[in-house]
């Protein structure tokens, strides 16, 4: 894969799993509880949507992709270059912060074992060594 950097955003604490959920799974875990306001409701509609259509759900391509026995902790990041996809990633960390749910940016050159790959991101399998973590501003 070269010198391609990764980026991905997720929990900061690991949820009864031992996971850390994207801000994605952290968003929708907020609808879920019904947290959400009106207007972010709305906010997670219209941004879910785009993004449903902007790239693959990698599992509609591979099944397996997210199966805990074959591959344990997988989880997606993102190509730094999908920065169309980054760009909407902004509102789902303010939503994250409005409801107090502690976040970090992690970048990483090599994430992990590539379970699944597109033009604009991976699914791994987390190896050893930790990734670089930013925690939000």
């Amino acid at each position: 894969m070269g010198d391609l950097r990764f980026v991905r955003y997720q929990a900061v604490e690991p949820n009864a799993r031992g996971t850390f959920p994207g801000i994605f799974g952290l968003v929708n875990g907020l609808r879920r509880d019904g947290r959400l306001t009106a207007e972010q409701e709305a906010f997670m509609r219209v941004n879910n949507a785009w993004y449903d259509a902007a790239y693959t759900d990698p599992s509609t391509v591979d099944p397996t992709v997210y199966d805990r026995e074959l591959n344990p902790g997988a989880h997606a990041w993102f190509k730094a270059e999908a920065t169309h996809l980054l760009e909407r990633v902004h509102g789902y960390l303010a939503l994250l912060d409005a409801h107090g749910v502690r976040w970090a940016r992690l970048t990483s050159d090599a994430p992990g074992r590539v379970v699944y790959e597109d033009e604009v991101q991976v699914v791994v399998v987390p190896v050893a060594t930790p990734a670089s973590r930013t925690p939000p501003p």
